[in-house]
């Protein structure tokens, strides 16, 4: 499994390897924010990469999320998300 830190999201599914993968919120901490805890569908072998897509919802509460336009990147063709406070 693999855990990650979220603030004020909203997650619809997450995929391993584009298998669905379960999913829970852990307990909301006042100012670290609530873990989310990835259940692999499949053990995985040492060495073994695994590509985690989570689809989900931010909202203007979600702390350390920053948003670029295409316009803004240097590609100037899609958006782009990052995070902070990691």
């Amino acid at each position: 499994s693999q855990v990650l830190d979220t603030r004020d999201v909203q997650v619809f599914k997450v995929t391993v390897n584009g298998q669905d993968a379960q999913f829970a919120f852990g307990e909301k901490h006042s100012f670290k924010g609530t873990p989310l805890e990835i259940t692999f569908p499949n053990e995985l072998r040492r060495g073994q990469e695994a590509i985690v897509e989570i689809s989900f919802e931010s909202s203007p509460q979600s702390s350390a999320l920053q948003w670029f336009t295409p316009e803004q990147t240097s590609g100037k063709k899609h958006p782009f998300l990052f995070s902070q406070c990691q």
